[in-house]
């Protein structure tokens, strides 16, 4: 693909009112700024333009426009499917705002969109608070917030998005609007679960809730042989579960020579993974019986740093390692659907891959489709794909692994997805109907009032009624 010429008299104006600093092809720190953390992802964008506030960030969109410009918008860069970064195009990077303020009385917490997880937990963790985010400490903020956002402390709080006080964006016109529940509410709707398709968000309100410093913890792994034993009962166990705990299970071989017995390393296993979001001695009576479904192959589960294990999977998913996943929400957790899962956790082509089941309900189905876009709120279960391995050569099996299965499991399942989790941006508009289902036509609306022409287009995409980019448009040829 050629890249897109911009006259470099338009790029001199831009430069001229833009505080941070912009990137081209030729500058030495392209191709680092260029780089995002799946390692499948090779895109050369025309210019990086690095953000330092909001009047960067006006700018940088007023000049996408003008000059017919793909979009891609860079947080945390985390994304598994590469939305951070574009060919031929402009990538909006806000990972150079990375502030969090904290108001420890009124239990809030002001975050700027390049923040990750680790700077929110560091600054909430000192005044003993949190926030629900990610299972990754490294994700960013905004990426994770924008879809939904279950992570460790979703059964008691919620999603990320549904302890959202306001959120800052600029809208494709350019325009700085704040959306909450009493301002711009039914924006505030459609960015509580619909993904970056109303504009480049500046910044977060979130509230706090008391956690930590200490947390009980589960984190136990059997043998593979035993999964479906351990899957009906992590089943039975969250059917009656308080509401402070948040559990995972993780299937597939999770090669790990610090972990486990030599003899372990390279067999099948399957771990629960969670947390008690509560008084420390409460949660370990709460977490005992996972311990003892079977014999274990190890089992870390003790009380730890909150900070600790928002870390606790950081090593797993490093920076520059092949990432393909995707999800579905699933109905229950069946006889069929375990054996299912069972046999395609055994058949991964890569021993780096799991097949996860997280637990829902909760918080997050306490709240009404008319509060937040999120569409993924009646299931009791999310089911996560995740291929993750290392050489170019492999990729062809490892994507193929992820497809197949997922074809498999709709059959335990209404077609609904995880925007988080959402394999590469090859599915468009029927995967986005399918999920939001009758809510499609007001996110569409949304997007027709505040992107009509699509200029955020690079996102699991809400196709605009009247849409100039979709489907041959130049930027996307």
């Amino acid at each position: 693909m050629a890249q897109h010429v911009i006259p470099a008299e338009r790029i001199e104006r831009f430069e001229a009112e833009f505080h941070g600093g912009l990137i081209r092809p030729d500058d030495a720190d392209y191709d680092d700024a260029r780089t995002v953390w799946n390692g499948m992802i090779d895109k050369r964008p025309a210019l990086i333009a690095r953000c330092r506030g909001v009047g960067d960030v006006i700018s940088a969109v007023d000049f996408a426009r003008e000059n017919d410009l793909l979009v891609a918008v860079r947080g945390g860069g985390h994304n598994v499917a590469g939305t951070a970064v574009c060919d031929d195009g402009l990538v909006i990077d806000l990972s150079e705002m990375r502030g969090v303020w904290i108001n420890p009385d009124a239990r809030t917490a002001r975050v700027q969109a390049g923040a990750t997880w680790a700077d929110v937990d560091r600054e909430t963790q000192a005044f003993g608070l949190a926030t629900p985010g990610g299972a990754v400490s490294e994700t960013g903020v905004a990426g994770l917030t924008l879809g939904g956002g279950i992570g460790h402390l979703r059964c008691e709080y919620g999603l990320t998005c549904d302890n959202l006080a306001s959120v800052n964006l600029v809208t494709a016109g350019g325009e700085y609007m704040t959306a909450s529940g009493d301002e711009n509410s039914d924006l505030f709707w459609g960015l509580r679960g619909g993904g970056g398709n109303f504009g480049v968000v500046t910044g977060f309100e979130f509230d706090l809730h008391p956690v930590g410093p200490d947390v009980a913890i589960c984190l136990v792994f059997y043998s593979g042989d035993r999964m479906v034993e351990v899957l009906g009962a992590y089943r039975d166990y969250v059917a009656d579960a308080p509401p402070e705990v948040s559990l995972l299970t993780l299937s597939g071989v999770m090669p790990d020579e610090d972990l486990f017995p030599t003899d372990a390393v390279l067999e099948s296993k399957i771990a629960i993974a969670g947390c008690y979001a509560g008084p420390v001695a409460d949660g370990e009576r709460a977490l005992a019986p996972l311990r003892g479904i079977a014999e274990p192959i190890a089992d870390f589960s003790e009380p730890m740093p909150y900070v600790e294990f928002q870390q606790l999977f950081d090593e797993d998913y490093p920076d520059g390692m092949r990432y393909y996943w995707k999800s579905l929400y699933l109905d229950g957790l069946s006889e069929s659907a375990i054996d299912r899962i069972v046999y395609w956790s055994d058949v991964a082509p890569s021993p780096l891959s799991t097949v996860d089941v997280w637990q829902l309900g909760g918080a997050i189905a306490q709240v009404g489709v008319e509060d937040s876009a999120f569409a993924g709120r009646h299931a009791p279960f999310l089911l996560g794909v995740e291929a993750n391995w290392e050489r170019p050569e492999n990729d062809d099996a490892n994507v193929e692994w992820v497809r197949d299965c997922l074809d498999d499991m709709r059959q335990f399942s209404d077609g609904s997805v995880y925007l988080n989790f959402p394999g590469f941006l090859e599915e468009g508009d029927d995967m986005m109907r399918s999920t939001f289902g009758p809510t499609y036509e007001r996110l569409v609306a949304l997007k027709d009032e505040y992107d009509p022409t699509n200029l955020f287009s690079l996102n699991q995409n809400i196709a605009p009624s009247e849409n100039v980019r979709a489907d041959g448009g130049r930027c996307h040829e």
